[in-house]
């Protein structure tokens, strides 16, 4: 996914486990000019919500393995990273990447929906369970939003 591609660059440029805010935007903006730092603040906010990056002792530290993270030569990240993503956005994407078809996830998640009676983000967790997809804190916040 290119947006933990994104996070990871700066970590994996530098070679540490934490960064201040502002030697991760001059990664992104000013040594790769993928962003503006305007942009780069504003993936910081995305990435923390999506639960890539945390703080830490006012550091940010990713919540996962950069050394996980393949980057691709030539790689450029979208700007589309920037914007904030719905809990079903985010529920269709990890089934997606765990192999289930995008139509054959939608078109079940929506029949759960009407048969349960749920939104669309408690129907996506209950068929990600049902398919044995692990959706982390997604569950949380379709709860939020019975």
């Amino acid at each position: 996914m290119s947006l933990r591609r994104a996070v990871a660059e700066p970590f994996r440029a530098k070679g540490r486990e934490t960064l201040t805010d502002s030697e991760f935007v001059v990664v992104l903006s000013l040594d790769r000019e993928w962003f503006t730092a305007e942009q780069a603040k504003r993936l910081v906010d995305v990435a923390t919500t999506e639960g890539l990056l945390e703080r830490v002792d006012g550091n940010l530290a990713m919540t996962f393995d950069r050394r996980e993270v393949a980057i691709p030569d030539g790689f450029t990240p979208d700007e589309d990273l920037l914007r904030q993503r719905s809990t079903f956005e985010r529920a269709l994407q990890t089934l997606v990447e765990a192999g289930i078809e995008k139509q054959d996830a939608v078109a079940s998640i929506n029949r759960l929906q009407a048969e349960l009676g749920v939104t669309v983000e408690a129907a996506a967790v209950v068929y990600a369970r049902r398919q044995g997809v692990a959706i982390g804190d997604l569950a949380e916040r379709a709860r939020g939003k019975l």
